[in-house]
């Protein structure tokens, strides 16, 4: 098969693992693929519509590229993800630039979509979302070295702000199996770090087997050779186990970070949003965090402007931030989704409110960063190579364990011999720019 294909994943790092897979499958049936779009055939689009922005910019790239069917040779544009299972019949009747489309619980059908559109068939393919799809089909991305194991699908918890479980359906978690086959096919690969993703991580199993299966499945996992750092992403705090963290404890491959969104501290706000804690609760979750693992590193997400904050309430969410430290922290602002219980209440925010009270959160936390930054001047870490920066032949940047990919900041050193993406050196902390760390590499 001669038709390349040109494929945009948007969204989440959930989305990404998607994208991966169809990518596998498309290989394995002998399309090929470019990264100038220019020169695709078929373009796929695989989008997310989580926040009225993400939906602006899938739309706004679906546009773009299926301009391309008159100034370049592309025959046939597909769209799949949140997008395109959540305005199915819209997207059909309001976008004709689309020849095919795909549902959340049909991207292993990207194949036969692809090349039914290809015939100009318009195909419009959508399964049951809560049908649970695995594929050992996969192409990384991510540049070889670490790769996102997606452990479950959907979500129950219906927060009144979220689409999500609307769009991706129930929560369903993968059989332990088909996720250890597939964490040890990726190690044979090279990839050195797993980062387990999730809508939330922390409930893995109570649907197959009755009760949380984190703490075994990450046992598995890191029982795996070439596997040396598991990092754990979306976790819920209320959900976080007193045995999570102590298996978190025991085993060295699995890093002391989580990613805790917390999205508000006013217990009048969080019984709004149908976040099933208190304020205190989140302190002495933790404060257990902390107690367990004295050098966790805590990241977690805030909503500014839920419809109905008060100043009162922003107020304590400054105090909150100011409290907890977090070591990272983003915040987002509100925004009105329609069909969600949120998007329909009366009292909201207006928009310059929300953006000024995201930008002072931000300030309070920047301080707090550049603190938690400057402070790690001494220190010895662990650090995984991500590349050697362009315009420069001896400087290198990696990851530290307290380091996401693509959400925290970097390590920068210099080394006189060449370094590949996934080596894990050792770093001495001897200087911080904002919320990036300088070092110099320990022989």
């Amino acid at each position: 098969m001669n038709e390349s294909v040109f494929f945009l994943s948007l969204g989440c790092d959930k989305n990404l693992s998607d994208s991966e897979h169809m990518l596998g499958l498309l290989r394995e049936a002998g399309f090929r693929f470019t990264d100038m779009e220019e020169d695709a055939d078929v373009a796929v689009v695989n989008t997310c519509c989580f926040i009225g922005d993400a939906k602006e910019e899938s739309i706004q790239e679906i546009l773009r590229l299926a301009s391309l069917k008159e100034t370049a040779r592309l025959k046939a544009l597909i769209v799949t993800g949140c997008l395109s299972e959540r305005y199915a019949s819209e997207l059909e009747k309001e976008l004709p630039e689309i020849d095919g489309a795909l549902g959340i619980g049909s991207w292993d059908r990207i194949v036969s979509v692809v090349e039914e559109a290809l015939q100009k068939e318009h195909p419009h393919v959508f399964d049951e979302k809560d049908r649970l799809i695995h594929s050992k089909a996969r192409i990384l991305t991510t540049g070889g070295h670490y790769a996102y194991l997606k452990i479950a699908e959907g979500c129950d918890k219906y927060c009144t702000y979220c689409v999500i479980p609307y769009v991706r359906g129930r929560y369903r978690s993968l059989p332990m199996e088909e996720l250890t086959e597939e964490a040890r096919a990726l190690a044979e690969e090279g990839v050195k770090e797993l980062i387990l993703v999730a809508q939330e991580t922390t409930l893995y199993g109570t649907d197959l087997y009755g009760r949380k299966m984190l703490p075994e499945l990450l046992r598995r996992l890191s029982d795996i050779s070439g596997i040396e750092w598991i990092r754990l992403l979306y976790c819920y705090p209320e959900e976080v186990t007193e045995e999570l963290l102590l298996t978190m404890k025991e085993l060295p491959k699995v890093l002391h970070y989580l990613d805790i969104p917390v999205q508000h501290c006013s217990d009048r706000i969080l019984r709004r949003m149908n976040r099933r804690t208190t304020k205190q609760e989140f302190v002495d979750r933790i404060r257990l965090m902390r107690e367990i693992l004295p050098d966790i590193t805590l990241r977690t997400t805030l909503i500014a402007g839920f419809p109905g904050e008060t100043e009162e309430d922003f107020e304590e969410c400054c105090d909150f931030v100011k409290s907890m430290r977090f070591d990272r922290l983003g915040v987002f602002c509100y925004s009105q989704e329609e069909n969600t219980p949120a998007g329909e209440m009366e009292d909201q925010v207006e928009e310059e409110v929300k953006v000024s009270r995201r930008d002072r959160l931000m300030q309070i936390q920047q301080e707090i960063a550049f603190e938690n930054a400057a402070a790690m001047e001494g220190q010895v870490l662990s650090v995984m190579v991500e590349g050697r920066l362009a315009d420069e032949k001896t400087v290198y940047a990696g990851r530290s364990t307290k380091d996401a990919p693509d959400v925290d900041g970097l390590v920068f050193f210099e080394s006189d011999y060449d370094l590949m993406s996934g080596t894990l050196v050792s770093v001495e902390i001897n200087a911080s720019e904002g919320y990036d760390l300088i070092g110099e590499l320990i022989e």
